[in-house]
């Protein structure tokens, strides 16, 4: 999964470098930050951006920047294509920027638009300008005011239309550390999500399972450890999923399963179970035929026939089936996570 960070170059250098340091580790291949804050200019925040810059292009990461009118002036250039020469690979244009300027600025960057706002009506103005719009990004945005964020329904519907034109689509999830100011109440894009900064994999996983959206990032400049965790297991394409398991199936635990890409909507169904997971054989006696509530993890055996070792969770209530033992079920919170976890995400089960 595409996933990013935040920096603020009004932050101490110390607290930036560690920011991407930490990023870079979880696995973070995107980061966004402003570059026209009106507070900020001189000689010295251009060295630090040039800085910042050169850190990021080292580790790989791609910025994503804000960018205004006043830009130039703050870093002393002479135009804003002077930014490809530092580095600078994304810019997200908000407003000052003529229909026929994003067009000749699309020529040598990603042009990342505000997917909350963006129009037909300007998406067509740049077509007809000459911008390749297949080669632009939508954002949202994040909010600090408590009560403004969008709510996730809403997010995938203007998600369905952006991709339908092949924007890249990203949105923010909330900080559970450090969160930024004035507000200090994190940066969401989704509103329900500022309540519960601390389920980090939760709310990366809605934004792309529930949402669609293509680049996760973490709006607040720092997680917590576990935060880190978290966003690294994404990253890599999984979460822990706690668990209790019956007699007999320990060998489950500690193992990465990932669903089918095409995904049930019943259950998850792991594609690596009959294969490089398989155990030597599954008892049919072992729970064989009880009920599976959502969230049971059940194991077909041999009246399956070659479904022999299929793992499974299920994410409704579903009838017995004695080709079918129970071999556990996830825990209530990690309950959570089951309606997002698809199209080839995965499971590792703690």
């Amino acid at each position: 999964m595409k996933t990013g960070i935040s920096i603020y170059l009004s932050s101490p250098l110390q607290d930036i470098e560690r920011t991407i340091e930490h990023g870079a580790a979880a696995g973070a291949r995107y980061a966004f930050t402003s570059l026209h804050i009106p507070e900020d200019g001189g000689a010295a925040y251009a060295d630090k951006v040039r800085h910042v810059l050169s850190l990021l292009s080292a580790r790989g990461i791609a910025l994503i920047a804000d960018v205004g009118p006043r830009t130039c002036d703050l870093l002393g250039l002479e135009r804003i294509e002077d930014l490809r020469d530092l580095g600078l690979e994304y810019l997200r244009l908000d407003y000052g920027f003529s229909a026929r300027r994003v067009a000749e600025l699309s020529g040598v960057f990603r042009i990342v638009v505000n997917a909350s706002t963006v129009s037909s009506d300007e998406i067509a103005s740049w077509r007809e300008a000459g911008a390749d719009v297949t080669r632009f990004a939508a954002c949202h945005n994040f909010y600090p005011k408590p009560y403004t964020g969008l709510a996730l329904e809403d997010i995938a519907r203007v998600n369905l239309r952006l991709a339908a034109l092949g924007f890249e689509i990203m949105a923010f999830v909330p900080g559970d550390a450090n969160v930024r100011g004035p507000v200090f109440e994190g940066l969401p894009t989704v509103e329900a999500q500022r309540g519960r900064a601390s389920k980090v994999a939760l709310n990366m996983l809605e934004l792309a399972h529930g949402a669609d959206c293509d680049i996760v990032l973490v709006g607040d400049p720092d997680l917590s450890d576990a935060g880190w965790t978290q966003f690294a297991h994404v990253s890599t394409g999984y979460v822990d999923l706690q668990c209790e398991l019956e007699p007999g199936y320990a060998y489950v635990r500690g193992q990465i399963h990932h669903d089918r890409p095409d995904s049930s909507t019943l259950i998850f169904r792991s594609q690596e179970s009959r294969t490089t997971l398989k155990p030597d054989s599954v008892p049919m006696d072992a729970g064989a035929g009880l009920s599976r509530k959502t969230g049971s993890i059940a194991v077909s055996n041999s009246g399956y026939g070659r479904y022999e070792g299929e793992l499974e969770i299920a994410r409704v209530d579903l009838p017995s089936d004695e080709r079918m033992n129970v071999a556990g079920h996830i825990t209530p919170e990690a309950m959570e996570l089951l309606p997002f976890i698809k199209r080839g995400f995965g499971v590792r089960f703690v």
